[in-house]
């Protein structure tokens, strides 16, 4: 071949590459093209350096931190919201007067099919649509994940959505749902977002366990056939959900769910919550049901790991490492904590660094752009004196995340206490 051949095979690549460069900048391309190409990324890098799995708890060190400088932002939410509370007493909820009726279809709203990384988002837009609201996902993840790549939306972001960009409406959460109090909330007219694990349909890298987190919302159920009619933005609309695999799938998320509602309907959603609408109370149950199945279960790592996460939001840190400790001995999926940051506060303010650093380098490992184990390695950093490497990550945090408030204190505080 001669080279006024390879010539112009040199400048037709370069063409296309400018050309390709260019089109990219499209926001209708980009959004096309930017996910397959993280995912491609996101296989080599797990190609070129194998991630095997969680690892398993480092010795733990004599001496305890048991307080450090936080921020509990008011005007965005944290990776995980801590109260300081006592356990309060345990009743437990009384039946309903009344036979809940054997089928419930509240119908359908719009489908909206999820775009890359994001079914917190559309699963929100599809629940507030059932309240006349106009958006679509777009609006809601331009707020609280700016960035396509980012993979998580906690329940309480979207609590936080609808409470300050939808101000006709209520928001709560609670963790420790089951299935016969959706069953109610349906009855009641009041469709009820769940987060659930599920299996993926391929897998993104080499022995990929395939597990990550989902949001449903579920608007009916019927008994005849055991089953939800739940609003699924990755798969379909009306979609039949057995009530088994909704217990078994729910699990994982310490049974949480999210209800939207009018102000006129408070009273309603107080009454069928009983002594769960004191939060907690909701969490010391919830404390007590994972404790009982940790008995049940004792093979289950999400049992112990929800053991944890209950003790994280009564601030009993001590506690709370030693069942995380548990579940991550017995085995959790790989994408954990890119959806559940307990441990992180449990091993920080229980002075377990080493386990904080090590968990966090696996769960970026996994995925690279989360913001909250950013934060969390970042502050274990600090801790370990390398005050330089510490900004860096709250840094890159606030990159992959310009609204997260946290990075932005810790930057502030680290700047402010070299």
């Amino acid at each position: 071949m001669s080279k006024s051949t390879l010539g112009k095979i040199g400048l037709l690549g370069a063409a296309l590459l400018v050309v390709g460069v260019i089109l990219y900048q499209i926001p209708g391309i980009n959004s096309r093209v930017s996910w397959r190409l993280d995912i491609a990324r996101t296989y080599i890098r797990n190609v070129i350096n194998p991630i095997g799995q969680m690892p398993t708890p480092l010795p733990q060190p004599v001496a305890a931190v048991t307080s450090f400088p936080t921020q509990t932002p008011t005007d965005l939410p944290t990776a995980e919201i801590i109260a300081t509370a006592t356990p309060g007493p345990t009743p437990t909820r009384t039946a309903p007067p009344t036979p809940l009726p054997q089928y419930i279809n509240l119908g359908s709203p719009s489908w909206e099919k999820q775009t890359p990384n994001n079914c917190g988002p559309a699963t929100l837009s599809m629940y507030l649509r059932m309240h006349n609201w106009e958006g679509n996902q777009e609006d809601i993840s331009d707020l609280l994940k700016p960035l396509t790549a980012d993979r998580n939306v906690n329940v309480e972001e979207l609590a936080y959505y609808v409470r300050t960009q939808a101000g006709w409406l209520n928001a709560e959460y609670r963790v420790g749902g089951d299935i016969e109090l959706m069953k109610k909330f349906l009855a009641a007219g009041l469709p009820v977002v769940i987060e659930e694990g599920e299996l993926l349909d391929g897998q993104y890298w080499p022995n990929d366990d395939q597990w990550a987190g989902h949001y449903l919302l579920l608007t009916g159920y019927d008994d005849s056939t055991q089953s939800f009619i739940a609003q699924d933005s990755f798969r379909s609309p009306d979609r039949e959900v057995p009530y088994q695999s909704v217990e078994e799938n729910w699990q994982a998320f310490n049974y949480v769910y999210l209800l939207v509602f009018r102000p006129d309907q408070t009273e309603l959603v107080k009454s069928i919550l009983g002594e769960d609408w004191d939060a907690d109370i909701n969490r010391q149950k919830a404390l007590e049901l994972a404790q009982s199945e940790t008995i049940q279960y004792p093979d289950y790592a999400f049992t112990w790991f929800n053991v944890g996460s209950n003790h994280v939001y009564f601030e009993n840190y001590s506690e709370a490492g030693q069942a995380y400790d548990t579940a991550r001995q017995i085995g959790l999926p790989q994408r954990m904590m890119r959806y559940q940051f307990g441990p992180y506060f449990a091993y920080f303010f229980s002075g377990r660094n080493d386990d904080l650093l090590a968990l966090a380098d696996y769960a970026l490992q996994r995925t690279p752009n989360s913001e909250e184990s950013l934060l969390w390695r970042g502050w274990g950093k600090y801790r370990a004196g390398q005050t330089s490497a510490a900004i860096e990550d709250f840094q890159t945090a606030l990159e992959m995340n310009p609204l997260y408030q946290d990075a932005q204190y810790a930057l502030e505080f680290v700047n402010s206490n070299p």
